[in-house]
């Protein structure tokens, strides 16, 4: 479970995303170099990326070790390593 602050931090995080997405929208519309084009996508892809990395370790933490303490601990192990190759797709 995220605390109050990784939960800002995240915010602040996706909203930074957002703003990149609208400028790539822009750029669209402009009519930018495509490859320009295609460099902001990937950096907005690769921030998503950290967020979910961030949340992904947060939940391992708390979530997964809560779980193996509860004796759900295949089940929670199993959820988080599907998410994981979801993710490397």
């Amino acid at each position: 479970m995220l605390t109050e602050k990784e939960k800002s931090d995240m915010r602040q995080r996706l909203k930074k995303v957002a703003g990149q997405v609208n400028g790539i929208d822009k750029m669209l519309e402009d009519d930018r170099y495509c490859v320009d084009i295609v460099q902001q996508i990937l950096a907005a892809r690769a921030a998503l990326n950290r967020v979910a990395l961030i949340i992904l370790e947060s939940h391992a933490k708390s979530c997964v070790v809560t779980a193996i303490k509860e004796n759900r601990a295949e089940e929670s192990i199993d959820e988080l390593l599907s998410v994981l190759k979801q993710f490397s797709r």
